[in-house]
C-alpha cells in the first residue's frame, strides 16, 4: 500500500519537517544517534541530519526509503536507511539518543511492541518524540490520519502515559492545530503531542 502511494515523483507529505519535531528537535543530544520510525519519504531525518544528527530512517516502504535517500542526497547529508516492519523489528538496547514518531499509527499489538522495546532502546538521557493524530481527528475538517475503520491506530496521551510510564514526561498534551505538510497532512487537526526522556 504504501509502495503505491509514495510510488510518484511528489513527496506526498512535503519535503519540509514536522512543525513539532523542528520546535523540539533541541532537546536530543547534540551530534547523536536518532532512530526515526516509520520515516517514508525522509523529510524528518533529513532535517535531522543537517542539525548534524546521526539520523537511521526505518520504513516498510523501499520506495518511500528511496526517495528519502534522494532527498538528503539533495539536500547534501547522509542518512541510514532500513527497509523494516515495525512489528518485528529490534531496537537494540542503548542505542539511540532519541527514538521519533511522526504520524505512525499502528495496530495495538505493534503499538505495544513498539513502545515496550522504547525505554531499553533509548540511551541514559534518551528521549522520545512523537506526534499522531488522536480519535477526535475523525470530527474535524481535515486531511490526515487513519479512517474510521482503523480507529485503534489513533494516538492517545492515556496510552502513551500507561505504556511508557519509565520515562520522564516532558511534554504531553492532546490539541487542535494547523497541519500543512503536503497534500496528504491539512487543515486544522486533533493531535497528540507527548516528549519523554529517559533517566540516566
Amino acid at each position: 500500500m504504501w509502495n503505491e502511494r509514495y510510488n510518484e515523483a511528489e513527496y506526498i507529505f512535503g519535503t519540509e519537517p514536522n512543525d513539532f519535531l523542528k520546535e523540539n528537535f533541541q532537546k536530543i543530544a547534540a551530534g547523536g544517534k536518532v532512530l526515526c520510525l516509520a520515516e517514508g519519504e525522509g523529510r524528518n531525518a533529513v532535517f535531522l541530519a543537517e542539525q548534524g544528527y546521526q539520523v537511521t530512517a526505518m520504513d516498510m516502504s523501499e520506495v518511500g526509503l528511496n526517495k528519502a535517500l534522494k532527498l538528503a542526497q539533495d539536500r547534501g547529508v547522509a542518512i541510514t536507511t532500513q527497509v523494516a516492519d515495525l512489528a518485528a523489528y529490534d531496537f537494540g538496547e542503548e542505542q539511540w539518543d532519541s527514538i521519533v514518531s511522526i504520524w505512525a499509527h499502528l495496530p495495538d499489538a505493534v503499538r505495544r511492541h513498539v513502545h515496550a522495546q522504547i525505554v531499553p532502546a533509548l540511551k541514559p538521557n534518551g528521549v522520545f518524540i512523537l506526534e499522531a493524530y488522536t480519535e477526535q481527528q475523525l470530527t474535524m475538517d481535515a486531511v490526515g490520519g487513519p479512517p474510521a475503520t482503523q480507529r485503534a491506530r489513533f494516538g492517545s496521551l492515556a496510552v502513551l502515559r500507561s505504556e511508557l510510564a519509565e520515562l520522564d514526561e516532558i511534554t504531553g498534551i492532546e490539541k487542535q492545530r494547523m497541519i500543512s505538510e503536503g497534500k496528504r497532512h491539512k487543515g486544522l487537526s486533533a493531535v497528540v503531542q507527548f516528549i519523554a526522556k529517559k533517566n540516566s
